[in-house]
């Protein structure tokens, strides 16, 4: 009997704190057969639909990932969240909605066809609690809540459509938590005692969260505890 390959994974925006931590997580569960780290040093640009085609064309002829993870994601950035309608600009909306929005969408598009027809594999997504039109209490941060809210609808139409031909994929976005990276760094001040994360922490849980997803939970976004977060 001939061995089944172990799948492989990919990490979009392995650069980051976030992303690296989840590329050394992955290298050491000794379950993926390689993990490729993609980022804008590789050359792979969020905002570049050909660098991201062409990242995929390099993955697949490696054979299938069974899990691709886009860890790619922008807060500020020389902008402020803002706190007021008053302060809305269209260069800082159309700046979120380019990186947390569209480049994801894309990475799918050039992804998901290297996924398997067969077995279970995961296509996830670093989402945000406060995309959550359900859980908005506070208001502002607009152009993040925005962009993060069309993320979750995005990833939920994705999951309606793989389910019609790789019934055993996982679409799904993950709430990380707050990690101690330069994207919350200016926003942790109100963080509660042992709420904020070290990368190799929130890795850690996002990867059991992972682990338990199932195709049932497919569309959904998930907290790194594992809870479901409202639409």
């Amino acid at each position: 009997m001939t061995d089944i390959p172990a799948p492989s994974a990919v990490v979009v925006g392995a650069s980051g704190g976030l992303g690296a931590a989840l590329v050394t997580a992955l290298n050491g569960t000794e379950r993926f057969s390689r993990v490729h780290a993609l980022s804008r040093a590789t050359g792979l640009d969020l905002e570049d639909e050909a660098s991201i085609a062409a990242a995929a064309t390099g993955i697949d002829g490696g054979g299938h990932p069974g899990l691709v993870l886009v860890a790619s994601g922008v807060l500020h950035g020389g902008f402020e969240p803002e706190r007021s309608y008053r302060a809305i600009d269209p260069v800082h909306m159309a700046r979120d909605y380019r990186i947390n929005t569209i480049g994801p969408a894309l990475v799918a598009k050039h992804f998901l066809p290297l996924l398997p027809r067969e077995g279970r594999s995961v296509f996830a997504v670093l989402s945000a609690r406060v995309g959550s039109i359900g859980d908005n209490r506070l208001g502002g941060w607009h152009s993040y809540r925005a962009s993060k809210a069309a993320l979750n609808m995005m990833l939920r139409n994705l999951a309606i459509e793989m389910a019609r031909t790789h019934p055993q994929a996982v679409v799904a976005g993950l709430h990380p938590g707050t990690v101690d990276t330069a994207l919350s760094a200016p926003f942790q001040r109100g963080v509660k005692p042992g709420k904020l994360f070290s990368p190799a922490q929130s890795a850690g849980y996002l990867l059991n969260v992972i682990d338990g997803l199932r195709p049932a939970d497919s569309g959904g976004v998930f907290a790194w505890d594992g809870v479901r977060i409202p639409e």
